[in-house]
């Protein structure tokens, strides 16, 4: 058994850890003024922004064709490849997944394993990451794709944005509705249901930043509190270096047990929310998912975050 991983460019893994783990990468299309950019390759994170800040046309996404997906299946078998384990952007915000899905079942060459993570960005990338690893370790196909579940039910998340007209003009916001007339004046906080349909609703309204910024915290210390394996947060950011690092320090003091990463929000997700959004997906820690010489971990079954 040859097992290959393969996600999307909205998972911003760096070309170290793809390397490292042994993921491949499928960029997602912008299109912007009538001309097409592969998400990372063609546009880059700060030129995004910058673009975006400027621009009197606003951007819109894509999905990697059916036939994209073909082209890097071909590539695997060529390589030898029985297995593939493509886990893709939330199935409740993008086609892709759907997508997968018809390549999977039209497929006999090759075994595809589509895994929808019903999240983005760092969520994505924690469980790329995962199978990267477990690959590596010589799991099975079936313990991979067992410990991906639990991962997501393990997995929460939290942003907020400087508005909401980003994700209403995309259609990316299932609660926007109830927002109407209001988008100047809160910071909303945001969250996915991950352990559901996958799709970004508000879940609550605060009038200033630091309001919003330590209901956020309290969420995270609530939602963690109780749970009986390690925590890893991921705090990433849409262009907003200095945030991010004013966020980091604070809860590297305030939650001493949690391993902390980075990462960004890169173009294809920034589309959807906009410039200085900040975000933080938390989940167990994949370190522990293996024994202490490295070797999988049978049986595992976390609890699930109840949000």
């Amino acid at each position: 058994m040859k097992i290959g991983v393969l996600t999307d460019s909205s998972s911003y893994l760096t070309k170290e850890q793809c390397e490292k783990y042994g993921i491949d990468v499928l960029p997602i299309p912008i299109i912007w003024d009538n001309k097409e950019y592969l998400d990372l390759i063609d546009i880059g994170f700060h030129e995004f922004y910058e673009k975006l800040s400027s621009s009197s046309t606003l951007p819109t996404t894509s999905q990697p064709s059916i036939g994209t997906v073909k082209k890097y299946v071909d590539k695997y078998i060529d390589e030898g490849y029985t297995d593939l384990i493509i886990i893709t952007l939330s199935s409740g915000i993008s086609s892709f997944y759907n997508n997968v899905l018809s390549v999977a079942d039209e497929e006999s060459r090759i075994n595809i394993h589509p895994f929808d993570c019903k999240i983005t960005c760092a969520g994505e990338a924690n469980a790329a990451i995962l199978a990267g690893r477990l690959v590596k370790a010589g799991a099975d196909i079936d313990l991979i794709m067992h410990d991906l579940n639990d991962l997501r039910n393990t997995t929460d998340v939290r942003f907020m944005v400087d508005n909401l007209n980003h994700l209403k003009r995309t259609g990316r916001l299932s609660n926007a509705a109830s927002f109407v007339g209001s988008i100047l004046k809160i910071k909303p906080i945001l969250s996915m249901d991950v352990q559901n349909a996958g799709k970004i609703s508000a879940i609550a309204k605060e009038r200033h930043y630091k309001r919003a910024y330590n209901h956020i915290k309290k969420d995270f210390d609530r939602l963690i509190s109780n749970m009986p394996y390690p925590i890893q947060l991921t705090i990433f950011h849409a262009d907003d270096e200095e945030r991010e690092a004013e966020w980091i320090s604070d809860y590297e003091n305030s939650f001493p047990k949690v391993k902390f990463y980075q990462s960004i929000i890169g173009p294809v997700v920034g589309v959807h929310v906009g410039q200085h959004t900040m975000a933080m997906i938390w989940c167990r820690d994949l370190d522990s998912y293996f024994d202490k010489n490295g070797k999988p971990i049978r049986d595992i079954k976390s609890k699930v975050v109840e949000d």
